[in-house]
């Protein structure tokens, strides 16, 4: 396939054609403003260079290095010069989409800039509380009542041994009541969403209202009746500032970083008078 189509008078047209365009641009003297054949690299840009190596290499570059990277970096802005000179630029879409990165930059660093005072940070804690909002949390430990096991006697049960947990001081929960290996005898720390996941809403929602430090119940879950004995907990609702302050800072500059990004985008969109020519329609 390849070598037909090498054989082809056209081919060998339209590749002479593109040569001689290419040959043409570059014989061509450009017609460029005053100065913008020069190129001038900067000591400032020099310095640059070597710190930028310093840093990858972990020492200074020798003089002949430094020759190096600086012709690299004029051979890059002739490239580019010429590149532009030629329109290389226009309708090349990974181009476009990194320009359209850069000024996108421009906004993000402003945005940076900003620095919220504490009074920044309470506004928008309480504008957002929800977002920040803490579930209560409980330390527990419990021991499982088998309904089908212990049937009308459950709740008989359920009292007496209450009584004797309360009475015994330390025990082992896992030994006082019925076994069911799908759960564990104490929980740590755990919220009440994932306590209403596991034993179901209403016994999660009863048991943050359960006393400290004693044994209380029975409480209904799905599998049964439990004894409950509170060590911890934590009641939700919003948070103070201090306590949550670096997610809020986080998030306040999330929020700002897209309020500079619209105003910016807005702004420059303001400059152009924007025309959509729809298919067979007019432009507008």
């Amino acid at each position: 396939m390849l070598k037909s189509l090498a054989r082809e008078p056209l081919v060998h047209f339209l590749l002479l054609g593109a040569a001689l365009f290419l040959l043409d641009a570059w014989a061509r003297p450009a017609a460029a403003p005053a100065g913008a054949t020069e190129i001038v690299v900067s000591e400032a840009r020099v310095r640059n260079l070597a710190q930028t190596f310093g840093r990858t290499w972990q020492r200074p570059p020798t003089q002949e290095e430094l020759d190096g990277l600086v012709e690299s970096y004029v051979r890059e802005e002739v490239f580019y010069r010429e590149a532009l000179a030629l329109g290389l630029d226009r309708d090349d879409a990974i181009v476009r989409r990194r320009l359209q990165q850069k000024m996108e930059f421009v906004s993000e660093e402003a945005a940076a800039l900003a620095k919220p005072t504490d009074e920044d940070l309470a506004k928008y804690l309480a504008a957002n509380a929800d977002a920040f909002r803490v579930e209560p949390r409980a330390t527990f430990v419990q021991v499982y009542l088998d309904p089908q096991k212990r049937g009308a006697a459950l709740d008989a049960d359920a009292k007496r041994l209450l009584g004797t947990l309360n009475a015994a001081g330390a025990v082992d929960p896992a030994r006082s009541g019925d076994a069911l290996m799908l759960l564990e005898p104490r929980y740590e720390n755990a919220s009440q969403s994932e306590l209403a996941r596991l034993f179901g809403a209403e016994f999660a929602a009863l048991l943050m209202k359960q006393p400290t430090g004693t044994w209380s119940g029975p409480i209904r879950s799905g599998y049964g009746a439990h004894l409950v004995k509170v060590e911890s907990s934590t009641r939700g609702g919003a948070p103070a500032l201090a306590d949550v302050r670096p997610l809020v800072e986080r998030e306040w500059a999330n929020a700002k970083r897209q309020e500079f990004a619209r105003a910016f985008y807005e702004k420059l969109r303001s400059k152009y008078r924007i025309s959509v020519q729809k298919p067979g329609t007019a432009a507008r």
